[in-house]
């Protein structure tokens, strides 16, 4: 008997689990990837003669499927509707992969690929499962510091940092000889937030100490990646904000002051030699009357 009923066919596929091909996937949340599922051996493929069924592993949640003569719409689950598809042209050759769009975190699950064909009386030429995991980058972790003016005996920092997934693992370092705090000191709060992705507030308490740098590593085990972020802290000493300037740029600084003094200096001398020559050209001459001692300038330059 031929079984073309979503709904029948799943009941047959809980009784076959004869030796399965395992492969393991990665991809970023958001992105699009490939589950592969492909034939052995060079073959073509009569549509109408195929079955084929993609599913959550261990559940009856259906992802999608094709049946003969356009029967396979409307009875995968809805959280893999308009995202899960096959090809036509490919199954033809062989190739029964499945393209999934827009990766959630959802979808790290065990996918199980299975392929009948109907001349066979409904007999399994393959099944293959896949194992997906999903990532995504957390956010550089931003750290906030004690204040400067604090007179507390403790120094309490807090590190933050969003959207990652798998769940992180939150260190602190101590920056000055690069050592790992002891975890007994944080307190670590993770949160999946409306993304199904997870946030993650750290805090550290530590006793006082001056100048004290640290360090917040958060770890993304599956993608192997350390994000760090870093702080310090001190006591007000009064030296807060001030830039502090090297020998050399302080040299530079003199440097200019004597140039623009010399350079002054010698406008000065300049401008006084004109005056001088201009006087030499212009004789005395002495009237009586209420113009006495009036200085008369010859115009230079006329006959």
């Amino acid at each position: 008997m031929l079984l073309r009923s979503p709904g029948l066919l799943l009941l047959l596929l809980s009784g076959l689990r004869a030796a399965t091909q395992e492969k393991e996937v990665r991809a970023m949340v958001g992105s699009t990837v490939e589950l592969k599922c492909i034939y052995p051996e060079e073959n073509s493929f009569d549509l109408n003669d195929l079955y084929v069924y993609w599913q959550i592993s261990g559940s009856n949640t259906v992802v999608t499927y094709y049946l003969p003569k356009n029967s396979s719409a409307g009875h995968e689950n809805n959280h893999y509707k308009n995202r899960a598809h096959l090809s036509l042209d490919s199954m033809k050759q062989g190739d029964f992969s499945l393209s999934l769009q827009n990766v959630t975190p959802q979808d790290a699950q065990k996918f199980n690929c299975l392929v009948f064909r109907e001349s066979l009386q409904l007999g399994k030429i393959l099944e293959m499962e896949v194992s997906l995991h999903v990532a995504a980058n957390y956010s550089l972790p931003v750290i906030s510091t004690p204040s400067s003016e604090s007179r507390d005996p403790e120094l309490t920092f807090t590190c933050r940092s969003t959207n990652g997934y798998p769940r992180p693992n939150v260190y602190w370092i101590n920056e000055t000889d690069n050592s790992p705090l002891d975890k007994a000191l944080q307190n670590d709060t993770v949160s999946l937030n409306s993304q199904g992705l997870y946030d993650v507030v750290s805090i550290l308490r530590i006793p006082w100490t001056p100048n004290m740098n640290v360090g917040c590593c958060v770890e993304n085990v599956l993608l192997h990646q350390n994000l760090t972020g870093r702080s310090q802290t001190e006591r007000s000493s009064g030296t807060e904000g001030r830039i502090t300037e090297t020998p050399d740029s302080l040299q530079k600084e003199d440097n200019v002051v004597i140039f623009i003094t010399l350079a002054l200096l010698l406008v000065s001398v300049i401008v006084a030699v004109v005056i001088y020559m201009g006087k030499s050209k212009c004789p005395h001459r002495n009237y009586t009357g209420a113009q006495a001692a009036t200085v008369v300038c010859e115009l230079t330059g006329r006959g």
